[in-house]
Formats: C-alpha cells, sequence, structure tokens
C-alpha cells in the first residue's frame, strides 16, 4: 500500500479533541460531561453577529476579497486605535480564523528548518503549524511556580542560532492565562531588536483580562515596526469560534506583500462571517464589561476550588480562561482519560486537556491539566466536585 507523508506521521493530536471518543462513549452510557477541556465558551454570540448574518442583502454568496472586506477591514483598524494600536486597513488581512494567520506568518517569514522560540507551555496547534511549514519549534521552559511568567531574556538568548527567525508568544496566554507586563514586552523588544527576528503575538484574547490590569499590544512597541506580527480572531471576543475569522496585522509592507500572495492562493475568507465580524465591531461596551465580570467570577471561584483540593497547584490566571493545574497524579493523559472511561460521580464526571501537549519538551506536563473555565459557575461547581472526588479515587495518584 502506498505510503504516507513523514509530515502526517509527526503531525501530534489534539490533546484538546484526542479523547472525544471516550466522552462521546461515556455520554452513550448516561454520563454527564463538563467540558473543561477547550476554549468553547458557553457565552452568547451578540445579537448583532446573528442580525447581519441574518440579513445579509446579496443574492448571492461572492468571494470576497482575498485580504478581506475593505469595510470590515477598515472598521477593524478603528477598533484597533481604541487600544493605541495605530495600524490602518492596508496593514490588515482577514484570515480564516487566527490558525490561518499564525501559518501565514510561519509561511511568509521561516523557510522550512528555521526555528522559531516559543515559552512552553504553549497552544497546542502551534506544534501542528509548525510541522505544516516544516520549521521546529524551539522550547523555553516557564513554570508553574512563577505563575508562567515570561523566562529570563538571558534563556532566550542561548537559544538563538543562525536558524532562529522569530519569537512567538500569546498574550495573555493559553494556556496559562498568564498576562506578559509592559516590561517583560520591553525585554522582547530589545531582544528581536538586537537579533533582527519576528516578534509574532497571538492576541485573540485581548479583551480578556482581569484585576484591572491592561493589555498592551506588541504593535504599540517603539522601533520594532518591520519586525512585528500580531494574530487575531473574533472566535473568543465575540463567543463565534465557529466562525472563522481572524486577522493578520502588521506595518511591514513587504510582509503584508508577501502574505497576501498566500491570501490569494486560498482565495478568500468567509463572506458572510465577515458580515457577522464588521457588525460586532459596534457590540457596546457593556457587553464585554458583563462578560469580563462573568469570566473573572468563574475564575475567582475555579482557582479557590482547585487549590483547596489536597495536593492541587493552581496559578491565578491574568487573562483568558485557562488554567494550567498541577494535580498529585503520575500521569495526566491516563488520569485525563480514566475521569472518562473509568469513573463517574453522581453520574457526572470532567473532560480536561492533559497538559503534556502543550509543551514541547517531551515529560514536561506529565502530572498538569488544562482548565478552561467556559460553564456558569453552576456547572463549574459541580465539575469541581467531580475533579475532587475524582483524584481521591484515582490509582495512580501520587499523594
Amino acid at each position: 500500500m502506498p505510503s504516507l507523508s513523514k509530515k502526517s506521521i509527526d503531525m501530534p493530536a489534539s490533546p484538546i479533541r484526542k479523547l472525544v471518543p471516550y466522552a462521546e462513549a461515556a455520554q452513550k452510557r448516561g454520563v454527564k460531561i463538563y467540558h473543561l477541556n477547550i476554549g468553547q465558551p458557553d457565552i452568547e454570540t451578540p445579537e448583532t453577529y446573528w442580525n447581519a448574518v441574518k440579513n445579509f442583502p446579496n443574492k448571492v454568496l461572492e468571494y470576497s476579497h482575498s485580504a478581506g472586506n475593505e469595510s470590515y477591514r477598515r472598521k477593524l483598524a478603528e477598533y484597533y486605535k481604541s487600544y493605541h494600536i495605530n495600524v490602518d486597513h492596508t496593514e490588515i488581512i482577514i484570515t480564516t480564523g487566527g490558525s490561518e494567520a499564525v501559518l501565514f506568518g510561519f509561511y511568509a517569514c521561516l523557510d522550512p528548518g528555521d526555528e522559531v522560540i516559543i515559552p512552553e507551555p504553549f497552544y497546542t496547534n502551534y506544534n501542528g503549524f509548525a510541522i505544516t511549514a516544516g520549521i521546529k519549534i524551539k522550547p523555553i521552559t516557564s513554570y508553574i511556580e512563577s505563575g508562567f511568567a515570561l523566562p529570563p531574556i538571558s534563556e532566550f538568548e542561548k537559544l538563538i542560532t543562525q536558524k532562529t527567525k522569530a519569537i512567538l508568544i500569546c498574550n495573555p496566554n493559553n494556556p496559562t492565562g498568564y498576562l506578559y507586563s509592559a516590561e517583560e514586552l520591553e525585554q522582547l523588544r530589545q531582544l528581536v531588536l538586537k537579533y533582527d527576528l519576528y516578534l509574532f503575538a497571538d492576541e485573540v484574547y485581548r479583551e480578556m483580562i482581569y484585576d484591572g490590569k491592561k493589555h498592551k499590544s506588541i504593535l504599540t512597541l517603539d522601533g520594532i515596526e518591520k519586525n512585528a506580527v500580531v494574530f487575531d480572531s473574533i472566535s473568543k471576543r465575540y463567543s463565534a469560534c465557529g466562525a472563522r475569522v481572524g486577522a493578520f496585522v502588521s506595518k511591514n509592507k513587504d510582509l503584508m506583500t508577501s502574505v497576501m500572495k498566500f491570501a490569494q492562493s486560498r482565495l478568500c475568507p468567509p463572506t458572510l462571517d465577515q458580515a457577522g465580524a464588521e457588525a460586532s465591531v459596534d457590540v457596546p461596551d457593556i457587553y464585554f464589561e458583563n462578560v469580563i465580570n462573568e469570566y473573572d467570577s468563574r475564575r475567582n471561584y475555579l482557582v479557590e476550588a482547585l487549590n483547596k483540593m489536597k495536593g492541587v497547584l493552581c496559578p491565578k490566571p491574568g487573562g483568558a480562561f485557562y488554567t494550567v493545574v498541577r494535580l498529585p497524579i503520575d500521569n495526566a493523559d491516563k488520569f485525563c482519560q480514566w475521569m472518562l472511561e473509568s469513573f463517574e460521580f453522581e453520574k457526572q464526571t470532567v473532560m480536561m486537556a492533559p497538559a503534556p501537549g502543550f509543551y514541547a519538551t517531551p515529560s514536561l506536563g506529565q502530572n498538569e491539566v488544562r482548565i478552561a473555565y467556559v460553564l456558569k459557575k453552576e456547572d463549574l461547581v459541580k465539575a469541581m466536585k467531580c475533579l475532587e472526588e475524582g483524584l481521591k479515587s484515582y490509582p495512580g495518584k501520587t499523594n
């Protein structure tokens, strides 16, 4: 029989989705699953989005411009200005989700065999995107004891070689929820200038910031206009994960010209969803205030509940709606599967994402899971009770 490509063999299974068959089997047994494994919020998508889609005026669903509809890009530029990000519509290319924006960045800025440095744990799909682009991730480890703060810049410098072309951060971070400080961003600014590297920032959780803190975009950093690239998406901003509308944003004109060629090769981003995304830019501030207050309440409950459990360590995230948690277990993959396959409490259980899949360094994250607090607090209370009982019963517990 014909052989498979090395790329297809090397492509990792998603730690977020690979346990789905076990969850489906549990549901068939009548077990209720609390899905804390995936960043799928239960927040309603704004009515403005649905109205724009329902009232779409065209009689033919045509291709859009390869860069995305100009009216949407102009509106998005105004949105960015409200965050002190000074770009115009020519510095934005609309993508099929934030995923395509990352791929375009890898394709346009790195050649096969080149390296990108990423603090780990990181969004697991970066692994898949790197394999797709034929590039190599050089991980630099952040640690739960420091809340997953940016590792020392001296550690970054140790990894830089002639093959190093970029540094990628997610801010606030998925999977840890860590919010990078202005001081940490300044250190990165100086580093990319020193070595003339690209600085990629996945900023899709820009709105979801807690404790009165503010998000600072890399596009506001002085002197790296040619180096800075932002990946963005409406998936979490408007709870519209299925819309698949993202953005590639940079003031580097040559880079934007190159990315446009990749954009043309895939024709265009979704036409109908762009209409919904464009309308959603007008969502009033109260929408985000309510959403952030809701997530903040969930976060506060979850962190407190987890840290009360014996042997559990959970840092308090500064943004997004995830946290990486250390559990008293021998193996996160086995534990998460066991919770679905062999455990139930009052006909309920919890689905989590094993953390090893968020690391590139082998053996890391073996006793950690990522939890997404995307369910209402009433469900989180029940989910945490299930987890607590599961930890008591798990045969591979370590204390």
